[in-house]
């Protein structure tokens, strides 16, 4: 048994191109091979260079211990930050080796070198051990990483026997080390991509149903693709957050200075058509908490979704609509939530994303949080734990949500 949920008897759908099953770390001999882990250690950090929220870390514990057990000299390697293709101590990831270090109870060797593959960093891995880890150094040190360059994908390789991308929050990106690598070295996949792939796609293409898809956030453009993909495939679609403005206001509803699109109206009126046709249930707001300014402190009340003031804005889902969402999510077997009700971030508009928060916790059915504020406001809410899988991905969630190939998934070696 792995340690990762198991769904691998699926065969899962990426873009338009139908993929066998992936290959991941339990699938080769790793025993005394330098095996190159790309890992997404993009954590936040204070003025001091103290980490203040390690998920990501934790993330890839999985993997490096089941490489460290089973005797593979373990090279990690990962972005932080934006250095713009240029050594900048801002960004170094040694305060990430000594985190690493804490949680694994092992010395991680921290190659310090700003060509991130130069004599110091080869020397430090030229003298690994079996069961030994080195850190690389911030890989966006180079500008050819994020240029996909060949000579410092070959760089990278020349490290290594095998390459194991666990870094699905840079799964989106064709970077040099988390797809041009694989053109130099075999490819498989470490546990938190394999658990990404196997959850996320099974509720994608062989979901349990009733499968409900909650999406909020601020803009329709920016889930186009996600909802035209899961019209094809969900039963019911909640839609909420600034996005849902514009398709109240495609119905004919007055909006107020609610956050509206203009040239998205006549797509959000072909969107809700599509729904009607295919017997997709759309939900959207019937009442919504409004203010007059856009402040934490402004005051606010609840007025019913079709009788906004023209000189107010709305910013949170109203008691009805938590009600009315909550029902659906209650009798879901298969949910996906990506975006947040309203304006979480300010506490008085935040009480619709706590109460989907809460509601998708109970669910009986798998739940799925598709990264970003979502998984933001879950871990704030401390509802992590009761969720069958919170996506480390943002854009890459979106892009898989959207059923786009990804290019750190796809260099992944089949089975």
């Amino acid at each position: 048994m792995t340690v990762i949920d198991n769904y691998s008897n699926n065969i899962i759908k990426f873009g338009v191109k139908d993929m066998e099953l992936k290959k991941n770390i339990e699938d080769v001999s790793v025993i005394g091979k330098r095996v190159l882990v790309r890992c997404d250690f993009n954590v936040p950090m204070d003025a001091d260079k103290n980490i203040t929220d390690d998920i990501r870390i934790r993330g890839a514990l999985p993997t490096i211990k089941y490489l460290v057990k089973n005797e593979a000299k373990v090279i990690l390697m990962s972005h932080l930050g934006r250095p713009k293709g240029a050594p900048d101590a801002k960004y170094t990831l040694e305060p990430v080796a000594k985190r690493l270090s804490e949680l694994l109870e092992q010395e991680i060797i921290f190659a310090a070198d700003q060509e991130v593959v130069g004599t110091s960093a080869r020397k430090a891995v030229n003298e690994m051990k079996n069961g030994e880890i080195v850190l690389l150094e911030n890989v966006r040190f180079r500008k050819e990483e994020e240029k996909n360059k060949p000579e410092f994908a070959k760089e990278l390789a020349d490290l290594g026997d095998l390459f194991v991308n666990d870094a699905f929050g840079t799964a989106h990106r064709a970077h040099a080390s988390t797809a041009g690598i694989a053109d130099y070295l075999p490819c498989v996949s470490g546990y938190l991509i394999q658990k990404e792939i196997d959850i996320m796609g099974k509720a994608l293409h062989n979901p349990d149903r009733p499968f409900v898809a909650i999406l909020g956030g601020a803009k329709v453009s920016d889930k186009i693709g996600v909802i035209k993909n899961l019209m094809n495939k969900v039963d019911i679609l909640i839609v909420g957050g600034g996005m849902a403005f514009t398709f109240l206001k495609a119905m004919g509803y007055e909006v107020g200075k609610s956050l509206l699109e203009e040239e998205k109206l006549i797509l959000a009126k072909e969107l809700m058509t599509e729904a009607a046709e295919k017997g997709i249930k759309l939900l959207l707001p019937v009442d919504v908490v409004v203010a007059g300014e856009f402040k934490a402190d402004a005051e606010h009340f609840i007025v019913d979704a079709a009788e906004i003031p023209q000189d107010m804005m709305a910013l949170d889902i109203g008691p009805k609509t938590i009600e009315l969402f909550s029902e659906e999510i209650k009798n879901a077997q298969t949910v996906i939530w990506n975006g947040p009700m309203g304006v979480f971030e300010m506490p008085a508009f935040a009480v619709g994303t706590e109460a989907i928060a809460k509601s998708v916790s109970e669910s009986k059915g798998i739940t799925i949080i598709g990264g970003g504020d979502s998984a933001a406001a879950v871990e704030q809410l401390g509802y992590a734990d009761k969720m069958t899988h919170i996506s480390t991905g943002g854009g890459a969630s979106l892009e898989f949500l959207e059923g786009i190939e990804l290019p750190g998934i796809a260099v992944i070696e089949n089975k």
